[in-house]
């Protein structure tokens, strides 16, 4: 008998209760987007935000101590420390490994053009390398600085004969893509064919870049590395993290673990300190914190589409929801009349309200998940991962909204007296 009413009240109000299935749905599938867009926006903010350059960098254990001391900007003074070329692939088996999106080396030596004093950088600029893992990686400058606006053409590794000039320097010697430059390194001169003009908008665009190789023959260092540049996902930095830079050897045991085994630009630069001998990994703090801002920004936007949509949600449900109990005020009264308690009325009418709240989440779930595709791809240009998680979230927050919605109809129907109803008060 029960479920015939219910039956029965679903099909006499079809078009409210059609009204209210898809309140639900609109507001289940902004709620399902939102949330998968939110759980998967942080490596997909990282993965955007490290097309703009490293976050971390290498330094020799010398130069960064007395960097520290005297400032870098007082190069003059630092001794001519080195790490090991042969060293670079470790950085890829440290522990959050597949967070290396990418690294590339520098090594800096003073030059002359044409009597012009310039900072010569060797650098590779797109090398394959063998890990000792066995797997095969790429690294180097054109994916670290793919912001970098070229005239011409980017150096391979293997072009020893030609240089890459920013555009300040070409600039101020009037050099063109093809044309020929002379370089001078600790009297040697070297003959160089400029086949790129970079425009950085940075210190790079005073400066000349060369395969790594060429400047450490020039300096007679080989295999030497003066620093390097690591672009890594991470995850915003917290208390815990803040601690842990400061000093990893103060946290307790759990802290530790918990710090180690999270991908804060802290605990990556620790590992990379583990794995490169005689090395310092610094964060470069003005990007990470950048991105921990950005990306508690993103996600609080997602949660605030979220949270207003379901309060859209509720308050459309309530209004609906009151309308049919008025239509229904008879009906219900005469329930009452021939003994009906509060209660069974109540369960009644939320049992209707679940059965078309049920159908409206799951086919609001479904659309959202086409929803988060959809800010996927537009956005970002990738897909978003399904996250399971958000089942249980949704499936709360409409029963939650639900049930807020119901509670002005639920006063309602407490309120009515059978008497009054039945005779048209």
């Amino acid at each position: 008998m029960f479920w015939r009413m219910v039956k029965g009240a679903l099909v006499r109000q079809r078009a409210k209760r059609l009204t209210i299935l898809l309140t639900v749905a609109l507001g289940a599938s902004l709620a399902t987007g939102m949330l998968n867009v939110m759980f998967d926006v942080g490596d997909k903010v990282n993965q955007e935000l490290k097309a703009y350059g490293a976050n971390i960098n290498v330094l020799p254990t010398g130069t960064a101590v007395l960097g520290e001391r005297y400032s870098l900007e007082n190069a003059d003074v630092l001794p001519q420390a080195q790490l090991a070329e042969g060293d670079l692939g470790k950085i890829k088996t440290i522990f959050w490994a597949f967070n290396i999106v990418d690294f590339a080396p520098y090594l800096e030596t003073k030059a002359a053009i044409d009597g012009d004093d310039v900072t010569l950088v060797g650098t590779w600029f797109q090398r394959e390398l063998s890990l000792p893992t066995g797997e095969v990686t790429q690294a180097g400058t054109r994916n670290m600085k793919s912001w970098w606006d070229v005239t011409g053409d980017w150096l391979t590794d293997a072009d020893d004969g030609a240089v890459m000039v920013g555009s300040a320097l070409a600039a101020r010697h009037g050099l063109q893509v093809g044309d020929a430059i002379t370089v001078e390194v600790n009297g040697r001169s070297t003959p160089l064919l400029v086949k790129g003009i970079i425009d950085a908008g940075g210190d790079e665009d005073e400066q000349a870049f060369v395969p790594l190789r060429l400047v450490q023959d020039l300096e007679q260092l080989p295999a030497a590395v003066g620093r390097i540049e690591v672009s890594a996902l991470t995850t915003p930095d917290n208390e815990l993290s803040r601690r842990a830079a400061q000093n990893p050897e103060s946290l307790s045991i759990k802290d530790w673990e918990t710090w180690y085994c999270t991908a804060y630009v802290s605990s990556i630069s620790y590992q990379i300190e583990e794995a490169i001998p005689g090395s310092v990994a610094k964060p470069i703090r003005q990007v990470a914190e950048s991105e921990g801002a950005i990306l508690e920004k993103t996600q609080l936007l997602m949660l605030l589409i979220t949270g207003l949509s379901l309060v859209g949600a509720a308050l459309g449900i309530s209004n609906l929801v009151t309308a049919s109990v008025m239509e229904r005020a008879p009906e219900i009264g005469l329930l009452k009349a021939v003994g009906a308690t509060d209660g069974a009325v109540l369960l009644l009418v939320l049992v209707e309200i679940a059965v078309v709240g049920t159908v409206g989440g799951v086919l609001g779930y479904f659309a959202g998940l086409g929803v988060a595709q959809i800010i996927g791809q537009t956005v970002f240009g990738s897909a978003i991962s399904i996250k399971p998680v958000v089942i249980p979230l949704v499936a709360v927050l409409v029963s939650l909204v639900l049930l807020a919605g119901s509670l002005p109809s639920i006063r309602l129907l407490l309120s009515l007296r059978p008497a009054e109803v039945l005779h048209g008060r």
